[in-house]
């Protein structure tokens, strides 16, 4: 059940393919809210309710996880991962898990309204900047947080 509601919380989440989940219930941890957000409510429903346990390649089918690996490999998964988002933009990356995240609160006119707002935030960015010019130099940028 934690690496279940973990998900729910977390940016993304890797599963050793051995692993299973289950959520029975209501509960004080919130699946019987963030479920059928992530999965619609009849599905959620059905897993709630009988309190089946999906292993990790079912909760990755459903979106529950990001990823299933084998047994052992979800460590470099997660390096492979970090090393790619660590290239991109630090502000970039904020403002997009600050709209993504704060967006799917409200309804959609407000939260295209909320994205505009996030973008507006890069566009003076000494980042962007940096991201133009290493767009037409033709190399990888070296982003600042700035």
């Amino acid at each position: 059940m934690l690496g279940t509601l973990l998900s729910f919380i977390g940016n993304w989440l890797f599963s050793d393919r051995p692993s299973s989940y289950g959520i029975f219930g209501p509960n004080s941890a919130s699946g019987t809210q963030r479920l059928p957000r992530l999965v619609g409510k009849s599905l959620a429903k059905e897993l709630i309710f009988t309190g089946r346990k999906i292993d990790g390649r079912e909760a990755m089918s459903l979106g529950l996880v990001n990823y299933s690996v084998p047994a052992g490999e979800a460590h470099s998964k997660e390096l492979e991962i970090a090393r790619e988002i660590i290239q991109k933009g630090p502000i970039a990356i904020r403002m997009a898990k600050k709209a993504i995240n704060e967006g799917l609160e409200i309804d959609l006119p407000s939260a295209l309204e909320l994205e505009e707002e996030c973008y507006e935030q890069l566009l003076n960015t000494k980042d962007r900047l940096e991201g133009l010019a290493a767009f037409a130099e033709k190399r990888k940028p070296r982003y600042r947080g700035e």
